[in-house]
């Protein structure tokens, strides 16, 4: 029976030894993001939920039973804990066969963290049985730590940062001394709560028509991340160096600023992503303006002119200045504000109309597909913020055909939250036939706020849904759209409900 418990227990935090680090990866080992994750209705579920309460009562229960000698009681545990056991194994197979694991990608750090947790999984076992605890001290102790493990799991991850801040700081270092070198790069800085990946992407294939271009890579945002690209892409060639620029605390665009030593600042427009990191939205408003006043005398800011926080930024500013895309078409404005940073540095009209003219999708964030029976799918699954996805709604009315919105509630709002998803609710209640929200965290301010934009309660009841599982998605979907109608997929989506969508 120990082999068999013992089994089931390494298959079992193996899986949490996977998830936990996962998580902690998704959120970049940034403590308040990974804290403001049990705020939202899936975190929650990880520290409230039954099959938790069951284990410790069947711990409480065999230690109980243990001081007061109650043998039946014992055998009786230790067998519906293997049952338990047992059942959540299956969940864990069932879930890998489906593909739907949740793993962290593997870099040297992960790979060094996972196999300290296998490792410290396969000396626990073997001490267990080396010291010949009886059966129900033996379960129990595997139970404690099955317990124990989202502490435990993060302490492990936390443990390492020590080195990991060591590492950084010496990546840093090497990035700081290599750009110094570089007297004549042109680094252009693109900060903001939305549209940075598409204004950088916009920019650099405009200006790889007349210059030798570097970009920040995706996703490669962060200090590190930005730091790894100079000291590993950046060579002497290259005239412009386009950098993202993303941060979750005041100071830290500047910090990327002294790095990368910019001379254009592209601000592409401020809301309330990540309040639940930066406390405030003055304090999203101040860090990103961190980008233009770090910027030299004679350097250039460029500003969302349909942002309001830009505009008000804009006239604070005293060096030279631009502001982009007040009459540009929906989501277009950072189209038309990397075509104003292209002018400044020298490039013609002409010019940048023939490298425009070679950017096949100038609409943000989007990648249009073919789906399943004629469908069309609209996929804005790469990230998610409040502006982003009512002007993807925006968009969406100008389509002809039925229209579906799939999107979880979005997070890291802070208290903005509720007024947000409000905001989203009303625009889909105008746009959308049919709404499934994912995740329930804000579901009832969007059903709500839909009903107060003119639908009745009824009308909102059948029109915003919240379903969770895919296939029951898919199958919703499938039941109230032809060919020719639209579903658009907003932020983190199952992968497993765009393959079944996509042909």
């Amino acid at each position: 029976m120990r082999y068999l418990i013992a089994l089931l227990w390494l298959v079992i935090f193996t899986k949490k030894l996977f998830f936990w680090v996962y998580l902690w990866q998704l959120k970049e080992y940034h403590i308040g993001r990974f804290i403001d994750h049990f705020q939202t209705y899936k975190g929650k579920k990880l520290i409230f939920n039954y099959l938790l309460l069951v284990k410790i009562l069947l711990l409480l229960g065999m230690i109980y039973a243990a001081r007061h000698g109650l043998e039946k009681a014992k055998f009786f545990l230790v067998y519906f804990t293997a049952f338990v056991f047992f059942a959540e194994s299956l969940y864990v197979f069932r879930a890998f066969l489906r593909k739907t694991l949740k793993k962290p990608v593997l870099t040297q750090k992960i790979a060094v963290i996972l196999s300290t947790g296998f490792s410290f999984e396969i000396l626990l076992v073997f001490t267990l049985f080396l010291l010949e605890f009886r059966l129900t001290k033996f379960t129990a102790a595997l139970l404690l730590v099955d317990i124990l493990t989202p502490i435990g799991l993060s302490m492990l991850v936390l443990a390492f940062q020590p080195l990991a801040v060591f590492l950084r700081n010496r990546i840093l270092k090497q990035a700081r001394l290599k750009r110094a070198k570089f007297a004549n790069l042109i680094t252009v800085g693109i900060t903001g709560s939305y549209g940075k990946t598409s204004t950088k992407e916009f920019l650099f294939s405009i200006l790889s028509e007349k210059f030798r271009v570097l970009k920040t890579k995706e996703h490669q945002n962060s200090e590190v991340g930005i730091s790894e690209c100079i000291i590993n892409e950046l060579r002497p060639e290259h005239q412009i160096f386009i950098c993202e620029m993303g941060a979750y605390n005041r100071g830290g665009i500047k910090f990327l600023c002294d790095i990368v030593k910019p001379k254009i600042g592209i601000l592409t427009g401020i809301n309330e992503q990540h309040m639940a990191t930066f406390g405030s939205q003055e304090n999203i408003i101040k860090t990103k303006y961190e980008l233009i006043e770090s910027l030299p005398q004679d350097g250039v800011a460029f500003f969302n002119g349909k942002n309001k926080y830009c505009r008000e930024l804009y006239e604070q500013t005293k060096i030279k200045k631009y502001l982009y895309g007040e009459n540009a078409g929906l989501g277009l404005e950072n189209f038309e504000g990397a075509k104003a940073v292209a002018k400044e540095l020298g490039m013609t009209d002409q010019e940048i109309e023939s490298a425009s003219q070679k950017i096949e999708n100038k609409f943000p964030g989007i990648k249009i597909k073919e789906g399943v029976n004629g469908l069309k799918i609209i996929d804005a699954t790469y990230s998610a913020n409040p502006d982003g996805v009512i002007i993807n709604l925006d968009y969406l009315n100008t389509l002809p055909g039925k229209k579906i919105i799939v999107m979880p509630c979005l997070i890291e709002l802070g208290k903005a939250s509720a007024e947000v998803h409000r905001r989203i609710g009303r625009k889909i209640a105008e746009v959308c036939d049919l709404a499934i929200i994912t995740t329930k965290d804000r579901f009832k301010e969007i059903k709500e706020s839909a009903a107060s934009a003119g639908a009745s309660a009824s009308q909102a009841g059948q029109k915003i849904i919240f379903m969770e599982n895919p296939e029951e998605i898919f199958e919703k979907i499938k039941s109230v759209v032809s060919a020719g109608d639209i579903v658009l997929l907003e932020s983190r989506v199952p992968s497993q409900l765009i393959n079944l969508l996509e042909k």
